[in-house]
């Protein structure tokens, strides 16, 4: 579980409430922070999307990885509507939770799109995951296990 979310409850884009230790627990997180009216931002979810199906939704083993949607959108609705039409099947710290703005101070988030790859501590693997995954593809997940501190039984 990622230390920074102990006690948070994350949404789903359906709506459905998940406990972030059991949804996070022994998994490399990455914290997307980002907006739908970002263009970069819409430019880059899709190969996030992208990313994220081919480790855990279409693997016959998923891969210890989760994501966490860090909205920078103006409303809740937006975060939704951002949601709903990108997005893959991971999680998000609700709109209106105000750990939001804490998470971007404590990453150093100074504009969107940014994907942070955090350990369990939610000490920084990376905070150049969005031009790792451009660059390397489904090859730099297997660098950011071996310095996650996690159990592990994916190979990648």
């Amino acid at each position: 579980m990622v230390d920074v979310l102990v006690g948070r409850r994350l949404v789903t884009r359906e709506g459905a409430m998940a406990e972030a230790e059991v949804a996070l627990q022994n998994k490399v997180v990455a914290l997307y922070f980002a907006a739908g009216r970002c263009a970069p931002s819409r430019d880059f979810t899709p190969l996030l999307c992208d990313f994220y199906t081919a480790l855990v939704g279409e693997a016959r083993r998923p891969a210890p990885f989760e994501v966490v949607f860090v909205s920078a959108d103006g409303s809740a609705q937006e975060m939704l509507d951002f949601m709903c039409e990108l997005h893959g099947a991971w999680l998000a710290l609700p709109f209106h939770d105000p750990y939001r703005h804490e998470l971007k101070k404590r990453y150093n988030v100074t504009a969107t799109p940014k994907l942070v790859i955090v350990k369990q501590s939610g000490e920084v693997i990376t905070n150049k995951g969005r031009k790792q995954i451009r660059e390397q593809g489904l090859a730099c997940f297997q660098s950011w296990v071996e310095v996650a501190d996690i159990f592990q039984n994916f190979s990648g």
